[in-house]
C-alpha cells in the first residue's frame, strides 16, 4: 500500500518517469520508507492496468533507453485519497527480529550479548547522526514540504528510544540481571 501511496502522491504534482520516481523516493523518503526500486515499476505497471495512472508520453536522451512517463488519472486521485485516509486510520504492530534474539540471549556467553549490545548501540547513534544531518539538508530545500518535518521527528524519536531501551538492556546484561 505505501509504494501505491507514495507514487500516486508524487505523481499528482506532475507527470514523471520510473526513475524520477526513484530518486525522489530515495533523496527525500529514503530515510523514512523502505520503497524498493523495482516494486515502484510493478506497482505503476499494476497502477496502469487499474487504470490510476496513465502513459502519456515517452522521453528519450541520446542514446539512452527510451522512458515511459505517467501521470495520475481522475480515478487515481481518488485512490490517492483513499489509500491517505486509509493509512491515517490504521495501526500498525511492530515486530522486532532482535526480541527473538533477547529471548534466547542465554545460550550466548554474556560477553558476546554484551559486545552485540555495544555494536548495535554504536549503530543507532550512527543512524541518529545522520538522520539529524539529513534532516538539516532536506529542510533546507525548498521543495521539501514542511510537514516532513514531523516524519524526521517521528523517526528519530524512535531511534533515540531503541537507543535508551538497548543501553538499559545492556547494563542489565552486564549487572547479570539477563544473563
Amino acid at each position: 500500500m505505501t509504494t501505491r501511496l507514495v507514487i500516486l502522491g508524487l505523481l499528482r504534482e506532475r507527470p514523471l518517469y520510473g526513475y524520477e520516481l526513484k530518486h525522489i523516493i530515495e533523496e527525500h523518503m529514503g530515510d523514512w520508507t523502505n520503497i524498493a526500486f523495482g516494486s515502484i515499476y510493478y506497482a505503476l505497471g499494476k497502477l496502469a492496468d487499474e487504470g490510476f495512472v496513465e502513459q502519456v508520453g515517452t522521453e528519450q536522451e541520446g542514446n539512452r533507453p527510451s522512458r515511459l512517463v505517467y501521470q495520475i488519472t481522475e480515478e487515481g486521485r481518488g485512490e490517492f485519497l483513499r489509500l491517505l485516509r486509509e493509512v491515517w486510520t490504521t495501526s500498525e504492530r511492530q515486530y522486532f527480529a532482535i526480541d527473538v534474539g533477547l529471548a534466547f540471549m542465554d545460550a550466548l556467553p554474556a560477553a558476546e550479548v554484551k559486545g552485540y549490545l555495544a555494536r548495535r548501540i554504536a549503530l543507532l547513534e550512527g543512524i541518529l547522526h545522520h538522520l539529524h544531518e539529513h534532516q538539516q539538508e532536506q529542510m533546507a530545500s525548498p521543495e521539501v514540504p514542511a510537514p516532513v518535518r514531523a516524519v524526521f521527528e517521528h523517526s528519530r524519536l524512535h531511534i533515540e528510544a531503541e537507543l535508551t531501551w538497548t543501553q538499559e538492556v545492556l547494563h542489565q546484561v552486564e549487572q547479570g540481571v539477563y544473563i
